[in-house]
């Protein structure tokens, strides 16, 4: 598939957001297609990168580079103080 193909997709949106969509591709001279792909590619962006943040995060885990939940309760209930402490390591 070349950059310029294109496939159709349908999807039924509630009323109130295809007139949201309307309105912002009228605000800005651009054309509803144009707002949903920007729409879904910025959110397919997204998800990927939760995705790869939580294999990560996984990972991380998996190594033992974990911070202890009490370390971080102690760190947060500082933040409150006048002498808040450096986030635990």
């Amino acid at each position: 598939m070349t950059k310029d193909e294109t496939r159709l997709l349908t999807a039924h949106l509630p009323i109130p957001l295809a007139d949201r969509v309307d309105q912002l591709a009228d605000h800005l001279g651009r054309s509803r297609d144009w707002i949903v792909k920007q729409a879904l590619s910025a959110w397919i962006a997204q998800e990927e990168e939760r995705n790869r943040l939580m294999h990560e995060a996984l990972a991380d885990v998996d190594a033992g580079r974990v911070i202890e939940h009490q370390a971080v309760q102690i760190w947060a209930n500082s933040l409150n103080t006048d002498r808040p402490l450096s986030a635990p390591r």
